[in-house]
Parts: structure tokens; sequence; C-alpha cells
């Protein structure tokens, strides 16, 4: 077989070609790396090695999608023999097939960030310690960090040197530990942690997969951490054929693990590496490139490379200052339907901010602009109440040892068993030492629980006869035998809050996931499926084609591209953030989220700030950032002052159901419009009095030009605008 690489450029094709050896791909944004990737993996396996052979890591499950997709428009059906996907995904399934070799059972549960968090609020109450003083999530946090470096419990313990708070962090790792091996659960962490512990432990196991894999891609490789570089490195121990493609510019994940020197010193782990830049950019203009380079230059931990661009020219880049956030926010609305006038639309727009509390401002002004928009990290379809009911079900037929799966549903739709009640049931497991569920099999004999026994008894025959009626049906029937023996489909129906229906949706929404997981699996079990929704990730079912305007932190939008970026915020003690003014590597990690920022831009680039800003309840300003100053964009002379408009903030609008995980809508009122002819008097709740100038029919919308006597003139899309709007 014989691949077309035509189309590649020079230093692409020399990533592609050279396939022996250590290989270290230093990929700019924008470069093509993808395109890298899957050519080299073809070109692999043109050369007779079996696509079984070939292991391509990634970061996400879009990118290990969208390799996939590539491979077998390359390969046929030997692009889905590659084993391509994340190093979760890839553990899990290391782990599904070896774990008992460590103790654990192979049909382990997975806990997310909500489940965490769940259990350690547990731990806490029995160890008698305020959640308040010691947050869940920096306890977490440590003990991540913890089994990062391979510390358990007891090794972590002997460190904390007498400081009070790691004393007591020890103790909870200590229980937290205990109780995930309990429930027979591993959280994120532990996917890695035990695949390098089960490599480290059964050589046989390692030797298994050293021989099957003889090339090894790893890509985004600035982001690895310690244990995945562990992983990566007793993989590739054998044959070497290890290539890691990256950009040093792009790591931004420090605060998670990441060791950007992973990449820095990967020729000093494999001293015979070849280095390959990709600096053509095929995504940005060059105004945009020039600012990237300008302001990356300023920081010394990097390999150096400079971007460039056949795209000669292109809009410069707008930098902005209003007077307040509120004058920041109208700037980004006002020049989204300024766009909207020359033929843009509003997906094609995005804005960025530093931390999430920058967006409540934009979302305002979008809003009352009339500007469809959607937020990236709210709420996840996934992470909705019903939602996660409905899959602790489906967990605890499949682990019956899940605790913490039990207690969320033990008495949901109420049994009239109440908390006592668990807390018996808990109290019992925990002196027994057996799972939960035991006891409620066995609640009988046991005394203590009196005449709620033959209930308990009861809810747990229920849950055995679905588990074995699961073993003989669809999983979408199996869904449909759930939703009514457990009595919850009818709790929904028969409720009278006004929110039902929609959960009820939502409920129905998760069986058209087990539908779609049917059809696109050749071989599909809870198991899968219930992996599948662990690893999800919100940017994973990010909707490309969605009409509005997306709105997302940095961090999010890495690996995302639009034609128009809004960066706002760029203030100091906002971008760079203020925890990080001290430390020269953390402010180097600033600027390499700035970078980020910057690059996902295609053709058009504002970036954003303001003189005064709301925060945290009080009024306060910062400078201009200094990577603003280190782009050499000059701010443009401010206005004059005029007639501050208050926008009152009016509540959030009910979001509408969510198509995809992590994306909500807003901001879109339907109903008839409002009829409005040139030269109309209108009174607009935060404009105040104005005339209508131009009114353009836009499909079942209209584009109103209005000029306001104290603002000026505004564009606002009708719909929405009319709920804020009345004729005089």
């Amino acid at each position: 077989m014989e691949i077309d690489h035509s189309h590649l450029n020079k230093e692409q094709r020399l990533a592609v070609m050279d396939t022996d050896g250590p290989l270290l791909v230093l990929a700019g944004a924008g470069s093509g790396k993808t395109t890298v990737l899957t050519h080299r993996i073809a070109q692999i396996i043109s050369q007779g090695t079996p696509p079984w052979a070939v292991l391509a890591i990634t970061f996400t499950n879009k990118a290990a999608n969208e390799m996939k997709v590539r491979l077998e428009k390359l390969l046929g059906a030997d692009g889905r023999e590659v084993w391509a996907s994340t190093f979760h995904s890839m553990c899990v399934r290391i782990l599904r097939r070896d774990i008992e070799a460590l103790g654990y059972g192979r049909g382990f549960t997975i806990y997310d960030t909500d489940d965490q968090k769940r259990l350690m609020k547990a731990v806490l109450k029995e160890l008698g310690l305020d959640d308040k003083r010691f947050a869940p999530g920096a306890l977490l946090s440590v003990i991540s960090k913890a089994k990062d470096a391979m510390r358990g419990p007891e090794s972590f313990a002997a460190s904390t040197g007498g400081d009070y708070f790691l004393e007591q962090a020890a103790r909870c790792y200590t229980l937290y530990a205990r109780r995930l091996r309990e429930a027979n659960a591993l959280d994120f962490d532990d996917l890695i942690l035990l695949t390098v512990r089960l490599f480290k432990e059964k050589k046989e196991v390692l030797e298994y997969y050293q021989r099957r894999f003889s090339f090894i891609l790893v890509d985004e490789y600035q982001d690895t951490n310690m244990l995945q570089y562990q992983l990566v490195s007793m993989l590739a121990q054998k044959h070497r054929n290890l290539c890691v493609v990256g950009d040093d510019d792009q790591s931004i994940y420090r605060f998670r693990g990441a060791v950007i020197e992973n990449i820095l010193r990967f020729e000093e782990q494999y001293p015979d590496t070849r280095v390959i830049r990709l600096e053509q950019n095929y995504r940005s203009t060059e105004k945009i490139l020039e600012t990237a380079n300008a302001v990356i230059t300023h920081n010394r931990e990097r390999k150096g490379k400079t971007l460039w661009t056949g795209k000669s020219g292109g809009d410069e880049v707008t930098f902005f200052q209003g007077y307040s956030d509120n004058d920041e926010a109208r700037f980004v609305a006002d020049s989204v339907m300024e766009g909207i006038r020359v033929g843009r639309v509003f997906s094609d727009f995005c804005v960025l901010y530093r931390m999430n509390a920058l967006s409540a401002r934009i979302e305002n002004a979008l809003r009352i602009s009339g500007i469809p928009y959607r937020v990236v990290g709210g709420m996840r379809f996934f992470d909705r109440a019903e939602v996660r009911d409905m899959l602790a079900y489906m967990q605890v037929l499949r682990n019956p040892a899940d605790d913490l799966r039990l207690g969320r549903i033990f008495n949901v739709p109420a049994r009239d068993f109440g908390q006592k009640t668990q807390d018996v049931c808990a109290a019992l497991a925990a002196r027994d030492r057996v799972p939960m569920f035991q006891i409620l099999r066995d609640a009988a004999r046991y005394p203590e629980l009196g005449r709620k026994a033959e209930k308990l008894k009861d809810f747990a025959q229920t849950l055995d006869t679905l588990a074995r009626s699961l073993e003989q049906m669809r999983l979408t029937e199996f869904y449909d035998l759930l939703l009514a023996r457990t009595g919850y489909k009818n709790m929904l129906e028969q409720s009278n809050d006004i929110e039902a229906q929609g959960r009820l949706e939502n409920v129905m929404e998760l069986k058209n996931h087990l539908a779609y997981y049917e059809e696109s699996e050749p071989d599909p079990s809870l198991a899968g499926f219930l992996d599948e929704v662990a690893l999800l990730a919100d940017i994973d079912r990010l909707d490309d084609e969605a009409g509005a305007v997306t709105l997302m932190t940095i961090h999010s939008a890495k690996g995302l591209e639009f034609p128009a970026v809004f960066l706002v915020g760029a203030e100091e003690n906002l971008l760079p953030a203020y925890r990080s003014l001290a430390d020269p590597a953390d402010i180097e990690e600033e600027r390499r989220l700035c970078y980020v920022a910057v690059t996902r831009a295609r053709e058009k680039l504002y970036i954003t700030c303001a003189k005064e800003r709301m925060q945290y309840g009080q009024t306060g300003s910062n400078p201009i950032s200094r990577f603003v100053k280190e782009m050499k964009l000059v701010p443009e002379a401010p206005p004059a002052p005029a007639p501050r408009t208050v926008i009152k903030k009016d509540p959030p609008p009910r979001a509408a159901f969510s198509v995809g995980a992590g994306i909500q809508k807003t901001g879109k009122p339907s109903g008839e419009l409002m009829k409005l002819d040139k030269g109309e008097i209108v009174i607009h709740k935060a404009f105040g009095r104005g005339m209508v100038i131009t009114v353009a029919p836009m499909g079942g919308d209209a584009l109103v030009e209005i000029a306001f006597d104290t603002v000026g003139t505004k564009r606002l899309m009708l719909k929405s605008a009319q709920a804020f709007m009345r004729k005089e």
C-alpha cells in the first residue's frame, strides 16, 4: 500500500517518513500535527507493521475519534485496528484485562470528580473534620499530587513534617483509599497509577504490551504528568520507536500536574532523538501570528520556534479598553453584531477569558442585544441529578460493592427508608466488613433494622432481578425495564414539580445515548457504556455547528479554533492571574495561556480590558496586562466620558435543554415578532428611549437598528430584544 504524502510540506514529510527510533515533533499551533500523526501511522502500516502493533495516545476523546476517522479514510478497515485512545481509556482497557493481579475485580467502577467529592465529604464526616476548614477539593488535589508521585497513604503520612493540614490530609487519604478499595472503585488518578503499578509488579504484563506495540505515538506531550511519562517510557523501552508530538509554548496545565520538562528534556532521555519543528501555520493570518510570536518570545523556558503563514496581511488585531467591564461587554456585543452585518454567523465568534467569573457581564450584554450564546463548562448533561441517578442504578448493578452509588439511590424514589436507615446499614457494613448491598440482601438477619428489614430485602431483590435481566436483553430494552421496576419514571410522571417534565426528558435522553452506543459498538455492554460516560470531557461534545457565540475559559479552548476571537479581561491580576505574580515559572505559564488564546483566532482577534471592574462585590482597577504591552498593541485613546447607562442584571433565563455535555444554550426566547416600522419610538429596559432606523428581516427573526437618546445606535436581534422593549 502506498500513501500519498504529496500535499504535506517539507517538515511534515520528514516527520512522516522517518519512522524508526525516537522522534520529537515540535508542532506549533495550527501547523497540522493531526495530519502528521495520521500520515505517520499510515506510513508505518504501509511498510508492513500490523495496525494492532501501533499505539496512538491523545488527551481527549474528540482527538482520538478524529484520528480514527482520518485513519480509516487513509487505510480502510486497517485504520480501525490501530489502538488510538486517551491515556485513561487505554489504562481502563489494560486494567479490565489484568487488574485482578493487583487484587481488584475486573468489574471495577470509575469515580468522576463529583463522586470523589461526595466520597471525600463522607470521609471528613467519618473522621470528624469540618469540610469548611478542610475543603474536599483541596484535599483531593493534595491526594492527586501524591498519587502522581506514586506515594501511597503510608508514604505520604510519613512525609508530612509535622504540618497539621498535611497530617489531616494523610488521614483522609488513608480512609479515602480504603473506601475506594472496598467499593472496587478507581478514581482517574488510579487508572494510570495502577497501570504503572501493574507494569512494575507484573513484568509479564509489561512485556506483553511491549511486544505488542512496536510503534508508539503520543500527542500533546507537553501536557503529560510524571505518571504518564513513566507509563510511556516503560511501554517504549523495548523498541524505542517513540514519537512524541507537542508544543512547549502551549503547556498550560501545570496546575493539573503537567510537567513541561517532559518535552524540554526529551532529548536527554533519548540522546539519538531527531527533532523536527513544524512552524508553518495553516490557521491564522499573518497579523495574528505576529502578535502571538511577539508575546511568547518573552518566555525563557522554551525550545524556540517562530510561526509563519503563507496568508499575508489580514485584519489588524483590535485592542479595546473600556471605562468599565460593562463597556467592555457592550463592545463585544456590538462587535458581534457588526460582524453579522457584514456576513458572519454567530458561531464564528468565541469569547475567551482566564476565569469563569468574567463571563457574567458578557452574557448580560449578549442577552440584552438578542445574541444567542452558549457557555462551555456549564452543567454537563451527564452531571444532571436525574441522569446521575439512573447511571448510579446501572453502576450498582454492574458493581454491587459500590456503596457510594448505592447511597445515592437508597431512597430515590422514596422508599420510606430515610437517612437513619441508611446510616444503620452503612454502620453494619463497616462492622461486618462487607458491601452495604450485602446488608440489604440479608436484612432479616439484623435486628437493628427492625421493621425496615423486609423493604430493604425487597429493594435488594429488585436490583438482583434487574441484574439477571440485563444478561438477556438489549441495553435499551433493559433501560425501559429499569425505569419501570425502580419506579423512577413513575415518580417523575406523577410529580407536580414544574421541573419534573424536563427531568423526565433528560432521563429519556439517556436512552438515546444508550441506543447510539449500541449501534456504534461491535460488542456493546453495560460496562463499556459506563466506562465511556465516565471518561467523557466537556470539550468532546462541543457542537461546532451550533448557531451561537461560544463562551469558554482559555483552558477549555485548547485544540479549538474560530474565525473571530475575543480575549477579554487582558489585565494584570487577571491575565496574568494574581496568584502567579510571585513565581517566574507561573508567569511563563500565564504567558503560554495568552499565546494559546491568541492562536485560537483564524481571521480576526480582539483583545479587551477595562479601567474599572466589579469583582467580589467591589469596584477596582487593574493595569493593562504586561502581555498586551509585549504584543506592542497601542490602546486607542478612550472616548470622552459619556452619560453612564446602568444595565440592571436581569435574572438568568431558564436554560433550554442541553444538546451536548457542558453546553447550555441561552438568550434565545421564542414567540411572535413585535411589528416595528422605521421611525417608530421604542423604550428599552436598558438603553432607554430610541427611534427605529431600519428593520431587516432575517429568516424567522429581524435585525433592527435603533438610535437611542443616551447610548447611541444599537443593532439588535428583534426576537430576543423585544423581551426588554415596548413601543412608546
